[in-house]
């Protein structure tokens, strides 16, 4: 079972599972949410933690009606595998 959390303190999201915990790093500007830096650890690679991390993430922007710019590799390669994850987008 995976417990996922926005850890305002830290402005990262966390995602933790039996073999570690994935992040995703944020900074809040102008009223958007950039993903900076999606991480998974190794022993977790492969898993599909790293996809779970970023549709919860999606899941709270939608809850909080918040918008999303994804900058780093993974996050943009998940919003374009994810059309319907569109609407969250800044």
């Amino acid at each position: 079972m995976s417990l996922f959390r926005d850890n305002a303190a830290l402005q990262r999201y966390e995602l933790d599972a039996p073999e570690g915990q994935s992040i995703a790093e944020y900074r809040d500007v102008a009223g958007v949410r950039a993903i900076l830096h999606v991480e998974t650890p190794d022993t977790a690679r492969g898993r599909g933690y790293a996809s779970k991390l970023m549709a919860a993430i999606v899941e709270d922007a939608r809850a909080n009606g918040r918008t999303l710019r994804p900058s780093c590799s993974f996050a943009v390669a998940y919003f374009r595998r994810h059309a319907d994850a569109g609407d969250v987008l800044a």
